[in-house]
């Protein structure tokens, strides 16, 4: 029996710039960082808050696809993608998948926490930025937990990345789809007998 194929509309505009915003900025601040160039490293640090409040923002005010809504998944309907995985063929989704999902809303986490911290240790240690109020109501013992906290939270999220291109290769063999072309143009390639419409 023939499969009809046809092309959705998936992600957004805002969603897409969202995201290779995210990628390359994430990037960009952590090597400042670790070239001690601090200056632009705040500003980066900035600029990835906005993109999160953006993002949380858009994830009820955006279109179909990019709301939070439409990957909320139980935990066992998460299991049984896991299981299908594994056995190479799991369930195909539209939007967000349930591993994916796991992972946008850990790596949004982790954004969250690095962003409070790295505000936090701005002001705290370096007597900068908007909480500056904090730098004389925290002791130095707190003051450096919130630096050592984002350091962590940065990291952390590293580790995520290799798990969330593993999941996107993983995806795109499984279903026979490119997905990093479709977080460039939005379209994604679907089989509609087989893909359920999250």
């Amino acid at each position: 029996m023939d499969k009809n194929i046809e092309q959705v509309k998936v992600w957004d505009v805002p969603l897409r710039l969202f995201h290779w915003s995210l990628v390359v900025g994430f990037s960009l601040a952590y090597l400042l960082a670790e070239f001690h160039i601090m200056d632009l490293h705040v500003l980066l640090g900035y600029f990835l808050s906005a993109l999160v409040l953006f993002r949380l923002f858009w994830g009820f005010a955006g279109s179909r696809y990019a709301r939070f809504k439409s990957f909320l998944f139980s935990p066992q309907e998460t299991l049984t993608y896991m299981k299908a995985m594994r056995g190479g063929q799991p369930a195909h989704y539209y939007g967000h998948n349930p591993a994916g999902a796991l992972m946008v809303f850990a790596m949004l986490a982790l954004l969250v926490l690095s962003s409070v911290t790295g505000v936090v240790t701005l002001s705290v240690i370096d007597f900068d930025g908007p909480l500056l109020f904090l730098a004389n109501r925290v002791s130095d013992e707190a003051s450096y937990f919130f630096r050592h906290a984002h350091s962590l939270l940065v990291h952390a999220a590293l580790l995520l990345v290799p798990l969330h291109l593993l999941g996107v290769l993983s995806g795109s063999l499984q279903h026979k789809e490119n997905l990093v072309r479709a977080m460039l143009t939005g379209m994604k390639k679907v089989v509609t007998p087989n893909s359920t419409q999250h």
